[in-house]
């Protein structure tokens, strides 16, 4: 490790005195962006993080003085992926700089990626509303480029996180439309009866019993078949017992369900929330008989 860190501190010296010193300007960058790539190397094999990631930023900078935007692009997106183990702001400022530099180049497919990337960063950090805006421009990148898997990837955290901020209209649109394009798709069709328990829990949080019932009709119009799976048939316990203000019922629709099929823990959140609602509205309820 302390070779490494010797090597890499030498490589960057000898670097830095390239471009201070004299010399024909291309050859002066190109001699120390290769210094640079090298210090940057043994950084990371010292596990130097920082400084690995700030050597990547100076070849990002030769390279650009070169004119080379795909080469200062990659270097920035190495930094990131150095500084990701450190530093996640300056992580992501540097995925920030290889998109730009991607998307002058017209490599959308390269700044879709690295967009999920730093939404990903951002829902490590649970700093969901920053996460929703980095997936929604990921999304959209992938989509005008036809990655239609990976923009629907990228919409279903949108909904996830939306729901989550109690944004359930956001999620609910989401959701169907995932659901009605995956209609029309053989491999995708399967996930359909998913995306509308998914949106039908949303409309649940809402509490507007006739919204939900509506949504219900929307949904086996949409697929036929819907009304056959166990998710419609929970959707309707839980419509009918919200409707009757029965916790009870609505309990016991939750735990059958889960009996078969296990609710993930996004699920279980949002559904206990409707439960609060109605233990809540149940208080009231009472509150207004004395």
């Amino acid at each position: 490790m302390g070779d490494q860190l010797a090597r890499a501190e030498d490589f960057e010296k000898k670097a830095e005195k390239k471009l201070k010193g004299w010399g024909l300007f291309g050859s002066k960058y190109e001699d120390a962006s290769d210094l640079f790539d090298k210090a940057a190397n043994a950084y990371k094999l010292a596990k130097s993080w920082d400084q690995a990631g700030a050597a990547y930023v100076k070849l990002a900078n030769c390279h650009l003085k070169l004119d080379s935007k795909h080469e200062a692009a990659n270097a920035y997106a190495d930094a990131a992926h150095c500084y990701k183990k450190t530093n996640i702001k300056e992580s992501v400022s540097c995925l920030e700089q290889s998109v730009n530099l991607f998307m002058d180049l017209g490599r959308l497919n390269m700044s879709a990626r690295y967009y999920k990337e730093i939404a990903e960063l951002y829902e490590q950090e649970q700093n969901l509303e920053q996460a929703i805006s980095y997936y929604e421009k990921a999304a959209d990148l992938f989509q005008s480029e036809e990655v239609t898997t990976s923009s629907n990837q990228c919409k279903q955290k949108i909904a996830q996180f939306a729901a989550q901020l109690e944004q359930y209209q956001k999620a609910i649109v989401i959701y169907e439309e995932i659901a009605r394009h995956s209609l029309n798709n053989n491999l995708l069709k399967y996930g359909v009866k998913g995306h509308l328990l998914n949106a039908g829990i949303c409309q649940l949080c809402k509490g507007d019993v006739v919204a939900i019932n509506n949504a219900l009709d929307r949904y086996q119009e949409l697929d036929p078949t819907f009304s056959g799976t166990r998710e419609y048939k929970l959707l309707a316990d839980l419509s009918s017992a919200i409707d009757e203000e029965d916790a009870a019922k609505f309990t016991d629709a939750v735990k059958e369900f889960d009996s078969m099929t296990r609710l993930d823990s996004w699920k279980t959140t949002l559904l206990l929330r409707v439960k609060e609602a109605m233990k809540a509205k149940e208080l009231e309820d009472d509150d207004d008989l004395t």
